[in-house]
């Protein structure tokens, strides 16, 4: 990138929006993990938007439950949730207060704090496959059930927060179907992606669950 990303925080009004306007506008923010280990800091490259309520493919397509109660708001906090016994997945909750919304942040690039999720990622070939799928982007970022419902606009300080970064170009975002979503809600085109970017974790079309860190695994 030719500039330096923009430090400002996103506001919790840049949440309060129809999910699939804030799903692509996601694209090219930073998104920072504080923790006791440090700071990591990472370019969002990939996401995927779930509606809840007109979404079969959302966890909060039947309603509220305890597990996906951080979904109804209010916007601008995070909703993870553990995934085929194995991997956590980083939720942003968008949307009014009340009509469930998510984003599923699915890849990007580690600008900061690479050896830190390099300890993390042992299996990681390379420093483009760190956070390369949703579970591996928890688990560089060490993600847990511990940060459902961290409020991303508190503060710098806070366990996650995301700033402005460099917007993607309009014209380098794709969409295409969710990764490993199947039933009704299989044909969205929800997915977002910045063109050509290696980060980007590939499409796979739904199959039965395996137990292994699988970079389909689906979202809010």
């Amino acid at each position: 990138m030719s500039e330096s990303p923009d430090r400002t925080p996103l506001p919790r009004a840049f949440y309060d929006r129809p999910v699939l306007e804030v799903a692509p506008d996601l694209l090219g923010r930073t998104l920072v993990r504080n923790s006791p280990d440090g700071r990591i800091e990472l370019r969002l490259t990939e996401v995927e938007a779930y509606a809840g309520a007109i979404d079969p493919g959302s966890h909060a397509f039947r309603g509220r439950t305890a597990r996906n109660a951080v979904m109804f708001g209010p916007p601008g906090h995070a909703y993870v949730y553990f995934t085929y016994g194995m991997w956590h997945c980083l939720n942003l909750v968008c949307g009014p207060e009340g009509h469930a919304g998510g984003v599923l942040l699915r890849a990007g690039e580690i600008l900061s704090g690479t050896e830190q999720a390099r300890k993390r990622r042992l299996s990681a070939r390379y420093d483009r496959e760190l956070a390369k799928g949703p579970a591996r982007l928890a688990t560089a970022l060490d993600v847990a059930l511990s940060l459902n419902g961290t409020d991303t606009c508190a503060g710098p300080d806070a366990p996650l927060s995301l700033l402005t970064g460099t917007p993607a170009p309009p014209d380098q975002v794709r969409t295409g179907p969710r990764t490993g979503v199947g039933g009704d809600g299989a044909p969205h085109p929800w997915r977002f992606w910045i063109d050509g970017d290696p980060t980007v974790s590939p499409y796979r079309a739904h199959t039965p669950r395996k137990r292994r860190l699988d970079s389909g695994a689906t979202g809010a």
